[in-house]
């Protein structure tokens, strides 16, 4: 084992890490209004005077594991109107699509232990264009591009600074922090760089008492002490400036009320900014900043060096000798996970995904029943509150570390968003992939109805049933690494809470008892004509193609996990025979087996839609070509022969279908029939219908794109699919790029652009057809190019052509930078990877939150990372 590897095995290595949050403000937790508008109960212009109820923000911000001492990096060019402490974005009702972060910063490395972690910000040397960036975004419609910070032309004289900020632990609770600042620019530029040390309030809620201190500030070492963390001492080298303030809130700024103490928590912004008597004299509180004003000559660099250790004031001797053997390490333990045979283009792309990953832990803490009920020494909260949204799950208590889809845009977990996160994370870190995965099925997440949270703004709200994949994917992940040894304690925990889970959409999402699932908009968004989560203005229900067939998928993998659990209890058996018989009848129900009023197959075009049920009983096709007619695809299991003979029961249930159901025989795959390799398929499609569903997936015309394969068909671009209804129309257009739809925010869009996860499991799903189908089932790809591939080779392609959106092509250029020249060119940004939310569907341009290296991170897997292990 490699020194990383070691080091996982010892739980305090993950004491701190990066778990302070990228934004605080604007989200759920924070906000106390009696009318649910977090964006605007604390604003960006808010949170360096308000103090967090529930967690912390900072740039390139670390924390213990409870977070309650933080550490960030905080940076004044003498020309701004305040410090800047925290990234700068626009929120949900001021963005042309929604909320946006508008800052240059990248995530470049990280160990899985956070021994050695690195990241870069770009910080403008001119006033940064906070009036600029809001105002041009706010005149701009729907049907225009996002305003970014490089649009506004900051850049483009390099006067700037390129801000690395790096971290190596000597051993788990003493951790080294190196701030390298290089001037950009060709003259010479001042910035204050302000490292600042806090503790999160928890003291003015009437809950704790224990108020923690920050004393001292000469020889460059100030000490800290928390009830509970006990003490620690953070040493600065050279002779900066010690500043101390308190992290209050400023009542008299922010409600016109007076203030009860006398340095707050923009204590610090308003001396370094204003020269005003806002820190403490006596050099105590509760925040502290050592304030380094650094003159760098033009195209040079600084270097700040601190050291925060529970052991008592450390000197900087050993200092570079301790980041060049954690680099060192870091790079032996990825050299061991990034194919061998990579090219340096696809390494580089690799280490900054998983880094983008390990960066976006974040400390997540929400207790519902006391954010209901509010504080003892806090004013009552408005009785509006308590049928306020989430008002069903008053049982949810969090407080752990949990991978964020991106820490600014989404910094809260979403269920179907985290399955994803962990098939790359159980590559570098199985134990925590495990631990993400149990935990939204713990009594004090999962609800007591069997309902997984969704996110947030709307726990209620469904996200497609993927866990139980992510489930088997990681337990396989993990039992290839450890020679066949599986982790059945895992496997079984999960299987128990799944099952529940299972029940529940059964009970709750299939209105008709008829098989066929509704579900609403499962994470797509506005990929509907009508948004799926909402009355309909027709009134009656959708029959749902990716409801459907989510359940379908969901059926086969607690099938499949059942199977796997059988080899040493046979109680399973039952159980997996029980999975199968849901399989069979969901498949039934959408092969328009006994219901003629269900037809969610159309013969004509060769591919499903949602069907529309109407209350005078009459049901219309949904006729839009999109992935929600592709998601049939998803439901797919190949099983041994051997296996299967192994389990009597299992294979008597399968031959009773057989033989008591030959009208599901006839339209399902041929479960019953075993390949020259030993193997059976399980899978909603048989061959014709599969072929058909390929020949539109893979039309360059529709779906496939050169960058993957598209959320909606490019045929809608100048065929929209219309309906009326209640004097109104409504429309689904291709859209490759940005929302035009106000639907969810308007900050997403499934009508075109690029998605990795879907992406993700149509190759999954190709790999497993092709082991039942081998070489001989070919289709055209592209459809009418005259090439015909193996299914293998089709997930090869679609691979292929989902890296074209990150690696240099030929002239080196990145689709992922879209048209930006000095993304491309400039050597200062063409080698620092944004690993965005969606993708162009004909560009490949990175779209969305920019930061969302939790399933875009899936990436690896094309770049040369097995996740699928079928």
């Amino acid at each position: 084992m490699n020194a990383e590897q070691q080091r996982l095995l010892k739980p305090d290595w993950k004491k701190w890490g990066p778990y302070v949050s990228d934004r605080q403000w604007g989200t759920v937790r924070e906000d106390y209004s009696a009318n649910g508008d977090a964006w605007n109960y604390i604003t960006h212009d808010m949170a360096r005077s308000k103090a967090y109820r529930w967690g912390e923000d900072g740039i390139a911000g670390i924390s213990d594991d409870q977070q309650y001492l933080c550490f960030a990096v905080a940076f004044w060019n003498q020309k701004d109107p305040i410090i800047k402490e925290r990234y700068f974005g626009l929120s949900n009702p001021e963005g042309n699509h929604g909320e946006d972060v508008k800052e240059l910063y990248y995530y470049l490395d990280s160990a899985p232990t956070h021994s050695y972690m690195k990241m870069l910000y770009k910080y403008p040397q001119q006033a940064f264009p906070y009036e600029q960036l809001v105002e041009v975004n706010r005149s701009r419609g729907r049907n225009q591009p996002e305003f970014e910070l490089i649009d506004t032309g900051i850049f483009d004289s390099n006067e700037y600074f390129d801000v690395f900020v790096e971290y190596a632990k000597d051993s788990e609770e003493d951790i080294l922090v190196k701030i390298t600042v290089f001037n950009r620019a060709d003259n010479e530029s001042s910035l204050n760089v302000l490292p600042t040390v806090w503790f999160r309030n928890s003291w003015s809620w009437g809950r704790h008492q224990s108020v923690p201190t920050i004393t001292g500030g000469s020889h460059g070492t100030i000490e800290l002490y928390h009830k509970q963390l006990g003490h620690y001492w953070l040493t600065a080298n050279g002779q900066p400036e010690w500043l101390f303030c308190d992290n209050h809130t400023n009542t008299q700024r922010l409600y016109n009320q007076p203030n009860s103490n006398s340095y707050f928590k923009d204590g610090i912004n308003n001396y370094v900014t204003r020269g005003e008597a806002t820190v403490n004299p006596e050099k105590k509180g509760t925040k502290a900043a050592a304030n380094y004003l650094l003159t760098i000559a033009g195209g040079k660099s600084a270097t700040i060096k601190l050291r925060l250790s529970k052991d008592g004031p450390k000197s900087f001797d050993d200092f570079d000798a301790v980041f060049a053997s954690r680099i060192a390490e870091a790079d032996e333990f990825y050299s061991g996970i990034i194919t061998k045979d990579a090219s340096a283009d696809s390494a580089l792309i690799q280490r900054q995904a998983f880094a983008g990953m390990l960066w976006s832990k974040q400390f997540y803490n929400y207790n519902l029943y006391q954010w209901f009920t509010g504080d003892p020494a806090q004013p009552t909260p408005s009785p509006q509150r308590l049928k306020a949204r989430n008002k069903d799950w008053k049982h949810l208590a969090a407080r752990e570390i949990i991978s964020m889809p991106d820490k600014w845009e989404y910094p809260w977990f979403a269920a179907w968003d985290l399955a994803f996160h962990c098939l790359p994370l159980a590559v570098v870190d199985p134990k925590f992939a495990k631990q993400q995965l149990l935990l939204l099925t713990r009594e004090w997440y999962m609800h007591p109805n069997g309902l997984l949270p969704a996110y947030e703004w709307e726990f209620n709200d469904t996200n497609p049933p993927v866990h139980a994949m992510a489930v088997w994917k990681v337990y396989k992940i993990d039992k290839a690494a450890n020679d066949g040894n599986g982790d059945l304690f895992f496997l079984e925990s999960a299987f128990h809470k799944l099952m529940l889970n299972f029940t529940w959409w059964v009970n709750r999402k299939d209105s008709a008892g008829n098989n066929i699932f509704e579900g609403g908009f499962l994470g797509l968004d506005n990929i509907g004509v009508f948004d799926r989560s909402a009355p309909l203005p027709t009134g009656g229900y959708i029959e749902q193609a990716d409801g459907t067939s989510w359940m379908a998928m969901y059926a086969l993998n607690l099938m499949r996990i059942a199977i796997e659990l059988s080899k040493t209890n046979k109680t399973y058996l039952n159980i997996a025979g029980k999975y199968f018989d849901h399989f069979m009848y969901i498949a039934g129900a959408m092969a328009n087996i006994g219901d003629e009023n269900i037809n969610l197959w159309d013969q004509e075009d060769g591919f499903f839609y949602d069907q529309l049920q109407l209350p005078d009983g009459s049901s219309k096709r949904l006729k839009v070509r999109s992935i929600v007619g592709l998601i049939p695809l998803f439901a797919v299991e190949v099983l041994s022969e051997e296996d299967i003979m192994t389990m009597p029961a299992f294979s008597d249930r399968m031959k009773w279908f057989y033989e008591n159901r030959p009208d599901l025989a006839d339209l399902v795959s041929r479960w019953y029939e075993t390949n020259s390799t030993g193997l059976r398929l399980v899978s909603l499609l048989r061959g014709y219908r599969l072929k058909m569903l390929l020949k539109r997936m893979l039309d360059e015309s529709e779906f496939l794109s050169d960058y993957g394969v598209r959320s909606v068909s490019r045929y809608h671009l100048d065929h929209p699919y219309t309906i009326e209804a209640a004097g109104q129309q409504f429309s689904v257009k291709y859209l490759p790029a940005e929302s035009d739809s106000g639907l969810f925010g308007g900050n997403s869009n499934w009508r075109g652009p690029i998605w990795l996860p879907i992406n993700y499991l149509l190759i999954e799903s190709m790999e497993r057809f092709y082991a039942f189908l081998g070489d001989d089932f070919k289709v055209e790809c592209p459809t009418g190019s005259g090439v015909f591939l193996n299914l293998k080779e089709v997930a090869h392609e679609l691979s292929r052509r989902l890296t074209n959106i990150f690696l240099k092509n030929e002239s080196g250029k990145r689709a992922v930078f879209g048209n930006d020249l000095r993304l491309q060119d400039n050597p200062e940004f063409k080698d620092y990877i944004l690993f965005h939310e969606y993708f162009d569907g004909d560009t490949g341009r990175g779209l969305g939150a920019s930061h969302q290296t939790g399933w875009t991170g899936l990436i690896v897997n094309g770049l040369g990372v097995n996740l699928h292990q079928n």
